[in-house]
């Protein structure tokens, strides 16, 4: 029942023509890679299309990317096994830097069965009916979404510092070298970009270890031979998810 139920709110969302958000991984990563697609609300929404198809339908891929964790100590328990502990609204006092939110390319859905199933316009459908061809389709459009999206990521400054200072064997480096290796990142981008919309911060190696130190996940400290930027080692597992969320990049 509650599945009919919701298939029909949705249809009519879908229907009138009504944005409709929803997130397929199903749940929230623990190592800031993409999860798997869940196919539910995919297959619900290929359903109420078929059923009507009257108004076209696009999914719009989205990347949502954090320079904090408002969970963090929630989350290096989740990764030694423990688990998900409720969000507290007091971990919103402290500063979490920016958000950046990306807009991938869009899916239109009847393009997509136009290539999968030529003759799905001559498809009529009982309800609660699903075609034998459904999860091919429904497969190939989750897996396309979580491509779109990470096509749209964004690296920010903090996830450029956990990738130049993680590669090294004591989660330190001089200062002088780091900003040569941001640059290096930055160059090795703009000569070969992912895509048209992922985004890469093009602020001077300066300033991106002076944004790591005003968020406090970098520490410098003084040397004869020159500053050396430290990493936690606590902090050194939170940045593992920022760095595995733009590797790809």
């Amino acid at each position: 029942l509650y599945a009919a139920v919701f298939h029909a709110y949705l249809k009519a969302l879908q229907t009138r023509g009504y944005p409709i958000e929803y997130f397929i991984e199903g749940g929230r990563s623990r190592t800031g890679r993409l999860l798997a697609p869940k196919g539910g609300m995919i297959s619900m929404t290929v359903r109420a299309f078929l059923e009507d198809a009257r108004r076209p339908v696009k999914f719009v891929p989205i990347y949502f990317g954090y320079e904090r964790l408002i969970e963090g100590t929630s989350f290096i328990g989740e990764l030694s096994g423990r688990g998900k502990k409720k969000e507290s609204l007091g971990a919103l006092r402290e500063h979490f830097g920016r958000v950046y939110v990306n807009i991938g390319a869009p899916i239109a859905l009847a393009e997509t069965l136009d290539a999968a199933v030529p003759g799905w316009r001559e498809t009529e459908l009982t309800p609660g009916e699903r075609p034998d061809w459904m999860p091919q389709v429904v497969d190939r459009l989750g897996g396309e979404i979580l491509e779109r999206i990470n096509a749209a990521a964004a690296a920010t400054p903090i996830s450029m510092l956990a990738l130049a200072l993680l590669g090294t064997p004591r989660l330190k480096m001089a200062r002088a070298d780091l900003e040569r290796q941001l640059a290096l990142y930055q160059s090795l981008y703009a000569l070969t970009p992912y895509s048209a919309v992922a985004t890469v911060p093009d602020t001077p190696p300066g300033d991106i270890i002076a944004h790591g130190l005003r968020m406090k996940v970098i520490s410098v400290e003084s040397h004869p031979l020159g500053d050396i930027v430290n990493l936690a080692e606590r902090d050194a597992v939170l940045l593992t998810y920022f760095r595995n969320n733009v590797l790809h990049l």
